[in-house]
């Protein structure tokens, strides 16, 4: 699962502007209602949903919140890097700063898993996130995001 193929560069956003994860979800959920035509409130609710099941702050200043979901037939992706860290209950208990939403049609296809394993594996490389810290564009993050990676094989 090439991360292109379920992120685009209107899904990219820079110096997101939040105070916590609450709010970092309804905005990211909002990006997403815009580009899965879905009701930002129910993607917001599974989202929280999830959160309560445990924490997707997976360490390292990342979080990679995930949910499936009715009314999409694919994959889809977005990404926020946050002006400033905020508390996201990580397992690390440190702060975020970087951001990617997962949504995932409810099929029985363990598609999304194959994609939170790559998304896991670009954003649990050092390096790349110190470049998506340091990105001064929206392009420029979509195209570190969306590169081969250096990671496979990691």
């Amino acid at each position: 699962m090439e991360i292109n193929k379920l992120l685009f560069p209107n899904a990219v956003k820079i110096n997101l502007k939040v105070t916590s994860k609450k709010q970092a979800l309804q905005d990211l959920s909002k990006m997403a209602g815009q580009l899965t035509s879905l009701n930002e409130r129910d993607i917001l609710q599974i989202l929280m949903e999830r959160e309560r099941l445990g924490t997707t702050g997976v360490g390292k200043g990342v979080a990679i919140p995930h949910a499936k979901l009715e009314g999409i037939d694919r994959l889809y992706g977005v990404f926020a890097r946050l002006v400033s860290p905020i508390d996201f209950d990580s397992i690390d208990d440190e702060f975020v700063d970087l951001i990617f939403l997962l949504l995932a049609p409810l099929s029985p296809e363990n598609a999304h898993l194959k994609a939170l394993a790559k998304i896991s594996r670009l954003l649990g490389n050092e390096s790349m996130c110190a470049k998506l810290r340091g990105g001064t564009s929206t392009d420029a993050i979509y195209a570190l995001l969306t590169q081969p990676t250096e990671t496979e094989g990691v």
